[in-house]
This record gives C-alpha cells, sequence and structure tokens, in this order.
C-alpha cells in the first residue's frame, strides 16, 4: 500500500505539489494523471525518497521509503527508463543491482525473459537501445526483487501496440496478484483499459480521484439497433432525451427502459450498455484550468 498525507513541496513561495493526500491500495492498478507541470514527477520523487517534502508524509508500506530494509526487495521503481549506465550492457546493469539486493543470477534470466530482451538485446550495451527496450530494461529493474509494489512514470512510452499490450498483462496481473501499482502516464487510452482507481492532479492540487468505476460512470445507456431512427422516435416519445453516438444511440433512459421501449416497438437491439464518460473528457474537464494550452 502507498499513502501520502497532506504531501507539499514548496520552491521559493511557488507549491508545485500542495496537499496531496491519496491511498493506493493492493490489488488495485492507480492511475496518476495530471498536465505537465501538475506535480506527478514531484510527488513520485517524494515518495520514493529522492525529494524531501515541505510539509506531509508519503508512506510505501506502512513506512518512508528511506526507511525501507534493501528497498528493492519491497518496492519496483521506474521513473526515468533513460537513467541507464550507457557503457553497460542490459544484463551487467541487470546482475549488479541484483548483487546489491542479493540476488543470484537465475533472477536476471528469470526478468529478461519476463520482459522480452533476447539474449542478444541483454547483451548490447544500453546505449544501442531503443526507447522501447530501454523501457523494458526499467521494467526489468523495477521486478527484479520481486516487489509487493510498482511505482512507473511512464512505463508505455516508446512500447509499440504489442508492447503495450503486454504491459497492460503485466501491470493488471501484478496487481490480481496481490502486489500495489501506481502508474503514471500521459497515454489515456492505455490507463482507461487497465486502472481501477484514478488520480488527478491540476496545479499540484487533486482535482479528481475515486474508482474509475464512479469516475467515469456517465447517466443514461449507449444503444444500438437496426433501427435507430424507430428506437429514437420511441424513447423521445417516452420522455427520454436521445443524442447521435459512436455507432448509435445515447439516451437518458436507463439500460431496462431501452430494451423495454425496443421490446414494445419490435426493434432489434445490436448494443446495450451502460452509458460511460471518456477518460480524456473527465481529465480535460477537471485539469482545464490548470494546464498549459497548445499554441496554434
Amino acid at each position: 500500500m502507498i499513502t501520502t498525507e497532506h504531501l507539499t513541496r514548496r520552491y521559493g513561495g511557488r507549491a508545485v505539489v500542495d496537499d496531496v493526500s491519496f491511498t493506493a491500495r493492493p490489488g488495485r492498478v492507480t492511475a496518476f494523471l495530471g498536465p505537465n507541470g501538475a506535480g506527478k514527477s514531484t510527488t513520485l520523487r517524494m515518495l520514493c525518497g529522492l525529494t524531501r517534502p515541505t510539509a506531509g508524509t508519503a508512506t510505501v508500506l506502512g513506512r518512508p521509503f528511506r526507511e525501507l530494509a534493501n528497498p528493492g526487495r519491497r518496492v519496483g521503481v521506474l521513473l526515468d527508463a533513460g537513467a541507464q549506465h550507457a557503457g553497460r550492457t542490459g544484463r551487467e546493469a541487470l546482475t549488479l543491482s541484483a548483487r546489491l539486493m542479493g540476488l543470484g543470477p537465475g533472477r536476471v534470466e528469470e526478468v529478461l525473459g519476463a520482459v522480452g530482451l533476447t539474449a542478444a538485446e541483454a547483451g548490447a550495451r544500453t546505449r544501442t537501445y531503443s526507447l522501447g527496450m530501454r523501457q523494458r530494461l526499467g521494467i526489468a529493474h523495477a521486478l527484479l526483487g520481486e516487489p509487493e509494489v510498482l511505482v512507473l512514470d511512464e512505463p508505455a512510452n516508446g512500447l509499440d501496440p504489442a508492447g503495450s499490450r503486454w504491459m497492460r498483462r503485466l501491470l493488471r496481473g501484478f496487481a490480481d496478484a496481490g502486489g500495489t501499482v501506481l502508474l503514471s502516464s500521459h497515454l489515456l487510452r492505455e490507463v482507461e483499459a487497465v486502472a481501477d482507481d484514478l488520480l488527478v492532479l491540476g496545479g499540484g492540487r487533486v482535482r479528481a480521484a475515486g474508482p474509475a468505476s464512479e469516475l467515469l460512470a456517465g447517466g443514461g445507456t449507449e444503444v444500438s439497433s437496426l433501427d435507430d431512427a424507430g428506437l429514437a422516435r420511441a424513447l423521445t416519445a417516452a420522455g427520454h432525451t436521445v443524442t447521435a453516438a459512436d455507432g448509435g444511440l445515447r439516451t437518458s433512459a436507463g439500460p431496462a427502459e431501452v430494451a423495454r421501449l425496443a421490446a414494445a416497438h419490435a426493434v432489434v437491439l445490436t448494443g446495450l450498455r451502460p452509458a460511460r464518460t471518456a477518460l480524456e473528457d473527465l481529465f480535460f474537464t477537471t485539469t482545464a484550468p490548470t494546464a498549459r494550452e497548445e499554441t496554434r
């Protein structure tokens, strides 16, 4: 488990992180989101003992990170995949970390296989690695000590579609086995596919937090049918609002009411589900006052 309470970091008179409190729980993937400059990286650095907070506390597994004995065996961290010794091979880098943690060489080979780095890639100098290979090596470092907690900053950056799918499965499997995952990413669709809980930062403050199922729940129903026009007329006549949606309709009526009206008007349904707010919409709605607009 990861817990922060009133975590704050000031530089001069400016609060980069301002009174941030949250909990990332075992068995769940917690997504940590926010625009550039929101304070995410500073929060993660305070959590991992790299930056001292001005106020508040951050604990991992009930203790400050700095107080954990052999922390690599408890917490797997990836904050910067590019922070690799350019002159070492991937295997050498992992072997050194394994020795520091008291692990045998067999564990190095296990994690190399787990992250999909081939023998040839593991034997190459990291200066020759692509961004995707650096990410895989960084994940290997995080997994090396068989930790209970993962803290990952942009782990899918640079991965191809197959790599992104592999990453989702890895995180889901780690959480389902009882691990705690705190994941920071700008890839909102990847996050939406794997996150159980959401924490959105803007201007150094928490703008939204809670289970993804609750934060992304939208009112009404999304429905498609063989006669969307006829179904729309039936819903409107019954007093429900109806708008066009991708591949069908969105209505204020609940799923049961939609199904009842469809049956009453002999409309065959091809899709029916509760309406859902896109993570992208939640992100921009909650962070708009603090986000930097793109130039045109």
